[in-house]
C-alpha cells in the first residue's frame, strides 16, 4: 500500500492564495531586466530530446550575452522567498530521508538535478539537504554557460599552452557553476555527514554547444575547421574544466563523483552515431542544434567521442568516474547503437568508461517495464555500472491538473516509480549489475522541465500540466516519495 503525504493531495486555498498574492507583489517590484521568463527547452533553437531540465533563465542571458538565448527549458520562480504556508514538509518528526532509504537499497548516490534559481529557493534547499547526498547542475556546467552565453559570437579569445603549442581560444566564464559550488562547498564544511556530491553534467554534447566553436576564428560565417584543430580544442576545453573543478589546486577538489564525458550521440532514427543531418530542417548555421551535430560534421566518425574519452582519462583524477548519457535508451535499436558506442570507447587505448547513464525520462506506459529491465542487464554486461541520471515521469495521456485527476495520477504515478525502483534493486541484487547512482530531474512538480510544452522527445507535447517528481507544486512528498522509502 502505497503511503500518500500526510497533508494529502489537495491544494490548500489558502496557501495558493498567499502564494499567488506574494508571486503578484513580487512582481510588481521587479523590472523587467531582474525578472526570470520560462520558455520551452529550445523552441526556438530546439535543445535536443530529453536533455532535459531544460532550464531557461532568461535574466541571466540578457544580462550576459545581450539576447534571450534559450537553454534547456526549466520553469523558474520569481522570488526564493514562500509564504509560511507553502514551507516544505521535509522536516516534519516522522519523515524518513529519501537518500537513507534508497542507499539501504542500492548503495548508491541519491540525487536531484538543481539550477542555479533553484538552488537559491530556500524550500528547494531544504530538500536537496535533507533528501538527496548529490546533485547534478541543469545547465550551468555545460558549453554554453562556460563561454557566457554568447552563442551568436564567440565572447573574445585567449591565448593557451596545449603540448607545448600555443592556441587561441575563448574566454571561459566559471562564475555561474562556481557560485552554485561554493554554496554546496560551505554546506559540506558544516555539514561533514550530510555532504552533498557533484556529477559534472556534461563536457561533450552537440547541443547547447555555440556553433561558431567548430569554425576558423571561431566565426561561424568562416569554414569549419580541421579535425586537427578540432582535437586541439577539444583537448582544451576538457583539460580546463576538469582542472579548474577537479585539479590538484582546485578549491573544488573532491566534490565531484562523476562526470558524463559524452551526452546523447547516438540516432533515435537509426541507432547508429547522431549525424549532422538527423533533422534537415534544422539548418548547421542556427547558433545552437537541438538535434544535428557539428561534432559529426567535422570528424564524419566517431573519433571525437573516442577522443573525448581519452582527454577525460587524461586530465581526471583517478577516483573520478566518467561516463556516456543517453535518453530513449530502452529502444531496441538505439539500445544497440549505445552499447556499440560503449564497446567503441572501451576497446581504444588511452579510455576508461566507469557507467552507463541511462536518463530515464519515462512516462506512465512507455516503456515496457521488461524493456527496463533488459536494457538494464545489457548495459551492465558490457560496462558493469549502471545509473538512472534524469529520472522523471511524464503524466498519463489526457491527465488535466484537476483535484480529481491528481489524486488518482498521484496513486498510478506511485505504482509506476515503485516498479522501477523494484527493478533496479532486483538487478542490483544479481551478479553483474551495479546501480551507482539514482538521479532525478527535479525536486518539485512546478520547477520541471515537462511543465513547458516541448515537442522534443519525452517532452510535453500536449501543453497540459504535469506532475513527473516526488515533490508537489508545495514541496510537500507525494505518494511517489513513498514508493522509494517503504
Amino acid at each position: 500500500m502505497i503511503k500518500k503525504s500526510k497533508k494529502g493531495v489537495a491544494i490548500k486555498a489558502m496557501s495558493c492564495t498567499a502564494a499567488m498574492l506574494m508571486t503578484a507583489m513580487a512582481l510588481a517590484g521587479c523590472s523587467a531586466g531582474g525578472k526570470e521568463a520560462n520558455t520551452d527547452e529550445q523552441q526556438t533553437e530546439s535543445v535536443e530530446n530529453t536533455e532535459s531540465i531544460k532550464n531557461t533563465e532568461i535574466a541571466e542571458n540578457e544580462e550576459s550575452a545581450g539576447g534571450t538565448e534559450t537553454m534547456e527549458s526549466e520553469t523558474t520562480e520569481t522570488g526564493t522567498q514562500e509564504s509560511s504556508e507553502m514551507q516544505s514538509d521535509v522536516n516534519e518528526a516522522d519523515d524518513v530521508r529519501l537518500r537513507d532509504a534508497v542507499t539501504k537499497e542500492l548503495d548508491c548516490y541519491v540525487g536531484a538535478a538543481v539550477t542555479s534559481s533553484e538552488l537559491n529557493n530556500e524550500n528547494v534547499w531544504d530538500i536537496v539537504t535533507t533528501h538527496f547526498n548529490a546533485v547534478t547542475f541543469g545547465n550551468e556546467l555545460k558549453p554554453d554557460s562556460m563561454f557566457n552565453y554568447s552563442n551568436a559570437v564567440c565572447p573574445g579569445t585567449a591565448e593557451a599552452e596545449l603540448n607545448g603549442e600555443t592556441i587561441t581560444v575563448p574566454k571561459m566564464n566559471f562564475t555561474r557553476a562556481d557560485m552554485m559550488l561554493d554554496k554546496i562547498l560551505q554546506w559540506n564544511e558544516k555539514n561533514p555527514d550530510n555532504a552533498l556530491k557533484v556529477r559534472g553534467h556534461v563536457l561533450v554534447w552537440h547541443s547547447q554547444t555555440p556553433e561558431w566553436f567548430f569554425h576558423e576564428d571561431y566565426d561561424k560565417t568562416k569554414p569549419y575547421v580541421d579535425k586537427d584543430t578540432m582535437n586541439k580544442r577539444l583537448e582544451w576545453y576538457i583539460r580546463t574544466m576538469l582542472t579548474h573543478y577537479t585539479g590538484e589546486d582546485s578549491k573544488y577538489k573532491g566534490m565531484f563523483y562523476g562526470w558524463d564525458v559524452v551526452n546523447e550521440a547516438v540516432s533515435d532514427a537509426t541507432g547508429t552515431y547522431r549525424t549532422d543531418s538527423e533533422n534537415p530542417n534544422e539548418p548547421l548555421s542556427n547558433d545552437t542544434h537541438g538535434n544535428n551535430s557539428s561534432w559529426w560534421h567535422v570528424y564524419q566518425s566517431n573519433e571525437y567521442i573516442i577522443n573525448a574519452f581519452i582527454y577525460a582519462n587524461k586530465y581526471a583524477p583517478a577516483d573520478l568516474e566518467l561516463y556516456y548519457n543517453d535518453y530513449n535508451e530502452c529502444m531496441a535499436n538505439k539500445k544497440e547503437g549505445i552499447i556499440e558506442l560503449i564497446k567503441a570507447v572501451q576497446s581504444a587505448e588511452g579510455t576508461r568508461i566507469d557507467a552507463m547513464g541511462m536518463q530515464g525520462h519515462y512516462n506512465m506506459e512507455w516503456p515496457a517495464l521488461s524493456d527496463i529491465e533488459t536494457a538494464i542487464h545489457d548495459y551492465a554486461d558490457v560496462v558493469g555500472n549502471i545509473q538512472i541520471t534524469e529520472f522523471d515521469m511524464k503524466s498519463s495521456e489526457g491527465y488535466d491538473g484537476s483535484q480529481e485527476a491528481k489524486e488518482k495520477e498521484y496513486e498510478e504515478q506511485a505504482k509506476r516509480y515503485g516498479a522501477i525502483y523494484q527493478a533496479l534493486k532486483s538487478a542490483s541484487s544479481e551478479d553483474g549489475v551495479n546501480v551507482t547512482s539514482l538521479t532525478f530531474w527535479g525536486t518539485a512538480d512546478h520547477l520541471s522541465w515537462l511543465q513547458s510544452r516541448s515537442n522534443i522527445g519525452g517532452g510535453n507535447t500536449t501543453g497540459l500540466p504535469e506532475c513527473p517528481l516526488l515533490f508537489d507544486e508545495n514541496y510537500e512528498k507525494k505518494p511517489a516519495f513513498y514508493a522509494f522509502t517503504e
